[in-house]
Parts: C-alpha cells; structure tokens; sequence
C-alpha cells in the first residue's frame, strides 16, 4: 500500500472515531469495572484456622 492510500485509510479511521456515536452498554461496563467487595489480597480462609505455631506456645 502507498502512502497516499495508507494516510487516506488512517485519515477515514481517524474520522469515524472522532464523529460517529457508539452505543456503549453502561450497566454491563458498570459491572465490569464495579466495585467487588472481595479484596483479592486478603486471605479470608485466614481465621477459620489456628496458627500451627500458637499450638505449640500452648503446649510448651
């Protein structure tokens, strides 16, 4: 492809990102990147357990 076709098919992209309106799913990205009340970074088997060493300090 030449440049010239190459700037011309950019240049068209350029315009229906720019003027054309989309239909975007609100609700369904609302979802997506909504607030999860589970913190992936806490352990939450964590108290369901003792620790293996508060066991030992018990018997000793």
């Amino acid at each position: 492809m030449g440049r010239g076709r190459q700037k011309a098919k950019h240049t068209k992209i350029a315009r229906e990102l720019k003027y054309d309106t989309y239909n975007v799913n609100y609700s369904a990205l609302e979802k997506e990147l909504g607030h999860h009340d589970d913190d992936p970074y806490v352990d939450k088997w964590a108290d369901q357990y003792d620790d293996e060493d508060e066991d030992e300090l018990e018997k000793a």
